[in-house]
């Protein structure tokens, strides 16, 4: 699935739909209710995802670099795997996610709500 740089209509509704390897790339999705989606390997690279909801998405190996996941929720989420160098998580919620060998770095975490315990391969700095 193609969308790179299209916008999706505000707060549209996609729970539960099936984006695995979907080019999101600058797509505008702010609002959106992803709740529940397939993300897999998604490329979403500099998207807009102020305060969309993510709550129990599958994003394993998918791509958000430079994304803005400002106040997005993302409780349960499965985030193994997903690089989010660089993305704006400014009062996103992350309580519940699964990051495993995630890439934090250069990601803004001010007021990021994070899970208690954060896997040993989480990355926040270079190495």
């Amino acid at each position: 699935m193609r969308i790179k740089g299209y916008d999706i209509e505000p707060k549209a509704d996609l729970q539960k739909a099936d984006l695995q390897e979907a080019d999101l790339q600058e797509a505008d999705l702010r609002g959106a209710d992803l709740q529940e989606a397939d993300l897999q390997e998604a490329d979403l690279r500099w998207a807009d995802l102020q305060r969309v909801n993510l709550q129990g998405a599958d994003l394993r190996g998918a791509d958000l670099r430079w994304a803005d996941l400002q106040e997005a929720d993302l409780q349960e989420a499965d985030l193994q795997r997903v690089n989010l160098q660089g993305t704006d998580l400014r009062g996103a919620d992350l309580r519940g996610a699964d990051l495993q060998r995630v890439n934090l770095r250069e990601a803004n975490l001010r007021g990021t709500k994070l899970p208690f315990h954060i896997n040993k391969e989480t990355k926040f700095f270079e190495d």
